[in-house]
């Protein structure tokens, strides 16, 4: 598949949430999200940035951006990890690595010979679909830039 770029239409997807329901991209229309794909719950460094969301949601809420979680994990293993988290935005298990593949996010081979994990990734999506932003990091042990992010979020939602 040939990589993404900043605007492209962002592909669709339909994945369960850790609230065992369906979820498409199509969901958000109209509404800007910041999309982020992890590597596993329950890791250090996942939980880092999983838990800078959950304590900076407000910055979210209040330019009505939907932050979104992705891993590869199950839907039970999500809702556990919500839960014990206390995450305060959805979180949807990619266990089929489709939107993981779709996005261009995906270790073909992981730590430990695991394969298909996703990379953790960003990617800012407008309300008409159109990403905005996108960042990949090869690295799992580092976490995206919330501070362009955030400009890139603002840039859009004060439009």
């Amino acid at each position: 598949m040939n990589p993404l770029h900043i605007g492209d239409k962002a592909p669709s997807f339909k994945l369960i949430s850790s609230d065992k329901k369906e979820v498409n991209l199509s969901d958000f229309e109209g509404k800007t999200v910041l999309l982020l794909f992890f590597p596993f719950a329950f890791t250090g460094t996942c939980t880092k940035e999983m838990c800078m969301m959950r304590d900076d949601i407000t910055r979210y809420q209040n330019v009505k951006a939907e932050v979104v979680g992705i891993s590869v994990d199950s839907p039970f293993t999500l809702a556990k990890y919500k839960e014990e988290h206390q995450l305060n935005f959805l979180l949807l298990s990619d266990f089929n690595k489709a939107a993981s593949k779709a996005y261009g996010c995906l270790y073909e081979e992981f730590s430990l010979g695991l394969l298909g994990v996703s990379k953790r990734s960003a990617f800012v999506i407008d309300g008409t679909g159109e990403i905005k932003y996108i960042e990949i990091l090869e690295n799992a042990s580092e976490i995206p830039n919330f501070a362009k992010i955030n400009t890139v979020i603002e840039s859009i939602t004060t439009n």
